[in-house]
């Protein structure tokens, strides 16, 4: 498997209307895309869940890294270029993925947590226990280790609004494509 985000910061008047409407009308586009187990349109707005300004983003699960591939090297990825620049895309290599319970259920948040993997840590113990069962209202859950900053990232898609712990970044799901989410346990 294969995590990846890219975001764009938005101006602080910028339509987030007409990003909303981009997600409703691209994101059933992705209903269908091989290799791809879940794609989340999300956005973050100012003032909102400790927002500090608009932002735009993609959160992939990839079931196949070279879909992935494909997709950033391909005209897929060029739209994006060309409507927003190229962005920095950060990528993590997925721990564990699951189904939730309200897996049938539309995803309305995403929160993405982090922590620092300390260097004296039990590595396989931390890894051991990303195997867990997600907690209600939970569409899906995945971890990932960020080989750059040893860090560990779980993303959390939420029927409900999430109460954001320390660091957390809480993002409003306006589309979430799901090809392969059935595959995850």
């Amino acid at each position: 498997m294969f995590a990846m985000q890219y975001s764009h910061r938005l101006p602080a008047g910028h339509d987030m209307e007409a990003i909303r409407r981009r997600a409703a009308q691209r994101g059933p586009l992705w209903e269908h895309t091989e290799g791809l187990v879940f794609k989340a349109f999300v956005a973050q707005e100012r003032g909102r869940h400790r927002a500090v300004g608009h932002l735009y983003a993609s959160v992939y699960l990839w079931r196949e890294p070279a879909a992935a591939a494909s997709f950033l090297m391909g005209e897929r990825f060029q739209n994006v270029i060309d409507s927003f620049g190229r962005p920095r895309v950060e990528s993590w290599l997925p721990l564990d993925a699951r189904a939730g319970a309200a897996r049938t259920e539309r995803a309305a948040w995403l929160r993405r947590s982090e922590r620092a993997l300390d260097a004296d840590a039990d590595r396989a113990a931390v890894f051991a226990a990303q195997a867990r069962e997600p907690e209600a209202g939970v569409v899906a859950t995945s971890s990932a280790l960020d080989l750059a900053a040893w860090r560990i990232v779980r993303f959390t898609l939420l029927t409900d609004a999430p109460d954001a712990g320390d660091g957390d970044a809480i993002y409003e799901v306006l589309h979430l494509a799901q090809p392969g989410l059935e595959t995850l346990p």
